[in-house]
C-alpha cells in the first residue's frame, strides 16, 4: 500500500531556451530525508550499480547533463519499501545518515510503498513508467548477437563482414543478430554504405539474412560538418545550434572529433533521422539500428534546441528505436519499461571490468531497464586489444559464462581467432546455452513487459531481508534460475549463498537452502541453479 508522498519544486534556472552547462544553484527547495536502520539505496545511473547500496558510503549525483556514459533514470529505491522520482534531473546526495535530493524543474516524489526493494519498484513501475507490454525482436532474446566492432573497428568492409559471418557458423555458433558497426557509412550523417567499402550492400544483406543472420546498423545523432547534408540541414534550421537566431550551428566535441547533432527536439529533425533509417532498411533490407553516442553530456553547453534539456534530447534519440523492433543502446535517458535493448557501456579487457558486469545489470534492472546486455564478451574498449599478446583467454571464457544466462549475450572479438580449441569448446557450448534457453529467456521477457519488472534481479529483490544487498557476484534471471558465475582470475572453486527453497544444480546436484555452500568451478563450468520448490 502507498503509505506516503512528498512533494517538493526545485526549479532549474533557465535564460530563455538555452541550456547552460553551469546551471546557478540559488533559493532551490530540496526534500531531506534521514536514512532508516539498515537501510540500502539504488537507482539513478547504471553505472553506478556497481556502487549499491548507496548506504554503505558518502554519495552525490547531478543528473542534469550526465547519465554517466550509460543508462540513468530519475530513479531511487530502497530495500525498506521507500523512493524517489522526478519527472526531471535529480540532484542527490547521501551524506551520513541524511539523503537530500531535488529535480531540475519539477517536482520531486518521495514516499513508501510496502515494505521492501521489490514493492518499492513495482509501485514506481505502475505509477510513473508503466510497462509497454512489449519487447525487442524475440531474436534479440533467444539467439546470440555479434557485433562487428573489434575484429574490424573502423576498417568496416564488405569482404570482412561477410567472413565474419561465415566464420560464426563454420566454428558452430548459432547465427543470430549481426551489427555492423562505426565506418559503414559515407560520412556522420550521411546514412550511405561507403561504396569503396561496401560495393554492393544489397547482395551482402541478402546474403547474411540467407545465412539467418538479422541485420543492424550503427548510427548516431551526428553531423559531418563537411558534407551536403550539413548545409541541407543548417538551411532548414534542424541542427542544434549555439544562438537563439539559429545562425552557427554546434559543433560538440565526441570521441570521433568534432560534428554538428540533429535536433530531435524538433519533430521535423526526428522526422528526417527515421527517414534516413527507413531508406536503409527499403533499399537494402537492414533490419534495426544500434542508436550510439546519444549522451547528454555532448548536449551540455549553451545550446539551443527548443525547450529541451540535454537529458530530454537524449531521450528523444532513444524515442526514435521504438520504430524499429531490432534496436540497441548504450546511452539513455528515461525510456524504462518501454521495448528497448540496454547495453552496458563498453568495458576494457580486465577482470576488473569484468567484475562490475553483474552490479550493473543489476542496476540496469532496478533503474527499469528491463531488456539489457552486458557489453561484449571479453570486453568492448576496442583499445584492450590492440596489443593481441595480452588477450587473457580464460577472461573471455569466463565473460562468456556470465552472458549465457543473461537476457541478451553478444560476441564481438572472435573467439576461434583468438581462443585455444578446448577455450573455444567452452565459448561455443555457452552460446548454444544460450541459445538451448532462449524460448524461456524470451517468455521471460514477455511477462516482465508486462508486469513491469527487471529481468536480472539482485538477491535482495527475491529473497528481502536475509542480508543478501551486498551480492554482486550472483544475480537471478526471473525468480527461479540462480547463476553463480566466477569473476577472480584462477578461481577453481567458490562459495555461493543458496536462498530458501530447493534448487537443482547445473551438476544435477540438489541444494535446500538457505545455505552457504563451496563449490567446484573448472574453468568449463557455469554453475547454476533452477528452483523446484
Amino acid at each position: 500500500m502507498h503509505i506516503e508522498t512528498n512533494r517538493l519544486v526545485f526549479p532549474l534556472i533557465l535564460a530563455g531556451i538555452f541550456l547552460t552547462g553551469c546551471v546557478q544553484k540559488k533559493n532551490q527547495q530540496k526534500v531531506e530525508l534521514k536514512m532508516l536502520q539498515d537501510e540500502k539505496w539504488w537507482g539513478g545511473a547504471v553505472t553506478d550499480g556497481r556502487k549499491s547500496p548507496y548506504a554503505e558510503r558518502n554519495f552525490y549525483y547531478d543528473q542534469l547533463g550526465d547519465c554517466r556514459g550509460n543508462q540513468a533514470q530519475p530513479l531511487f529505491l530502497s530495500n525498506k519499501g521507500r523512493y524517489i522520482w522526478s519527472e526531471k534531473p535529480i540532484e542527490i546526495s547521501i551524506s551520513g545518515n541524511i539523503i537530500s535530493a531535488g529535480a531540475h524543474g519539477a517536482e520531486i516524489s518521495t514516499g513508501t510503498s510496502g515494505k521492501t526493494l521489490k514493492d518499492a519498484f513495482l509501485y514506481c513501475s505502475r505509477t510513473f513508467f508503466p510497462p509497454s507490454g512489449s519487447t525487442p525482436d524475440p531474436l534479440m532474446f533467444t539467439n546470440p548477437q555479434y557485433n562487428t566492432w573489434i575484429e574490424l573497428q573502423y576498417d568496416q568492409n564488405q569482404t570482412d563482414v561477410i567472413r565474419y559471418a561465415e566464420d560464426i557458423i563454420k566454428n558452430g555458433f548459432p547465427p543470430g543478430v549481426l551489427m555492423i558497426d562505426d565506418n559503414w557509412q559515407e560520412r556522420y550523417g550521411t546514412w550511405e554504405f561507403d561504396c569503396r567499402k561496401f560495393p554492393d550492400p544489397a547482395s551482402m544483406i541478402d546474403k547474411l539474412h540467407r545465412l539467418d543472420f538479422r541485420v543492424m546498423l550503427w548510427v548516431c545523432p551526428f553531423i559531418s560538418s563537411d558534407s551536403p547534408v550539413y548545409r541541407d540541414l543548417q538551411g532548414k534550421k534542424l541542427m542544434v545550434f549555439r544562438d537563439k537566431e539559429k545562425t552557427a550551428p554546434a559543433i560538440v566535441d565526441w570521441w570521433n572529433g568534432a560534428s554538428a547533432i540533429i535536433d530531435l527536439s524538433n519533430p521535423e529533425g526526428a522526422a528526417w533521422f527515421r527517414e534516413q533509417l527507413d531508406n536503409l532498411a527499403e533499399k537494402y533490407g537492414v533490419d534495426g539500428f544500434k542508436l550510439d553516442a546519444g549522451d547528454p553530456e555532448y548536449y551540455t553547453g549553451t545550446y539551443s534546441f527548443g525547450d529541451s534539456s540535454p537529458n530530454e534530447h537524449c531521450e528523444s534519440f532513444a524515442k526514435i528505436g521504438l520504430g524499429y523492433p531490432f534496436n540497441e543502446y548504450r546511452a539513455c535517458w528515461k525510456m524504462a519499461g518501454q521495448p528497448l535493448a540496454q547495453r552496458l557501456r563498453d568495458k576494457s579487457h580486465t577482470w576488473a571490468d569484468l567484475q562490475v558486469l553483474i552490479p550493473d545489470m543489476i542496476g540496469l534492472g532496478l533503474t527499469g531497464y528491463q531488456f539489457g546486455c552486458p557489453d561484449l564478451i571479453g570486453g568492448g574498449e576496442w583499445t584492450s586489444f590492440q596489443d593481441s599478446s595480452i588477450l587473457d583467454e580464460e577472461l573471455i571464457v569466463r565473460s562468456s559464462q556470465i552472458h549465457a544466462l543473461m537476457p541478451m549475450m553478444q560476441f564481438s572479438v572472435a573467439p576461434w581467432r583468438v581462443l585455444s580449441k578446448d577455450n573455444l569448446k567452452i565459448c561455443r557450448e555457452m552460446a548454444n546455452l544460450h541459445l538451448s534457453m532462449g524460448g524461456e529467456i524470451y517468455e521471460l521477457a514477455k511477462e516482465c513487459a508486462a508486469s513491469g519488472e527487471p529481468m536480472i534481479r539482485n538477491l535482495e529483490y527475491e529473497f528481502p531481508g536475509k542480508g543478501y544487498e551486498n551480492v554482486k557476484d550472483q544475480f537471478m534471471l526471473g525468480k527461479n534460475i540462480l547463476v553463480t558465475p566466477v569473476v577472480l582470475k584462477g578461481q577453481r572453486s567458490r562459495e555461493i549463498i543458496v536462498p530458501e527453497g530447493r534448487w537443482q544444480g547445473d551438476d544435477g546436484t540438489t541444494v535446500t537452502g538457505p545455505v552457504k555452500i563451496i563449490i567446484d568451478v573448472p574453468l568449463e563450468r557455469l554453475p547454476w541453479y533452477r528452483k523446484r520448490s
